[in-house]
């Protein structure tokens, strides 16, 4: 492991860079900073990374709002985030407030208000006994670090009692 981390790291020329480039974007949505990153990791200059940027926009390798949308709906299908922890890895990102609100609209309400009643019902299993209270406390606040909007998760905790 040592010598891989010492190991000088292959430079790329600007050809190279930009075939790479493509075919990273080609395998998965990418934003403009990830390859922004992995383009200075390869070796290139600024004025070469921004060049190679703007053809990837160009040719529609890189699109901000179809990254966001695609990042959006994984994050919230299979890894049960909430739109709150969403817009945060988004903005860490630094994709645009047009596109986070578009990609926020892709989620739709009736599937995100059941993601939170499951997410209730599954850590409803995990804590046993004790005061009511405080188990709801504790799954509202389970529900939250997923990204959930507390006064949802307090609603359907409400509802659910009834």
């Amino acid at each position: 492991m040592m010598y891989e981390e010492n190991k000088p790291k292959k430079k790329l020329t600007p050809n190279q860079a930009l075939i790479r480039a493509e075919a990273t974007c080609a395998y998965q949505e990418r934003c403009q900073q990830e390859m922004r990153d992995k383009l200075y990791d390869w070796g290139l200059h600024s004025l070469e990374v921004e060049n190679i940027i703007a053809r990837l926009i160009t040719d529609n390798f890189l699109n901000e709002e179809r990254f966001a949308i695609a990042f959006a709906g994984g994050k919230f299908r299979i890894k049960k985030w909430g739109r709150i922890k969403i817009k945060l890895e988004l903005k860490k990102r630094k994709i645009s407030d047009y596109c986070i609100r578009k990609a926020m609209q892709q989620i739709d309400d009736t599937d995100y208000a059941k993601t939170i009643r499951d997410l209730i019902a599954k850590k409803s299993k995990e804590i046993k006994g004790g005061k009511e209270y405080i188990r709801k406390y504790k799954i509202a606040k389970f529900v939250a670090s997923r990204g959930f909007e507390q006064d949802l998760i307090w609603e359907i905790l409400k509802l659910d009692e009834e």
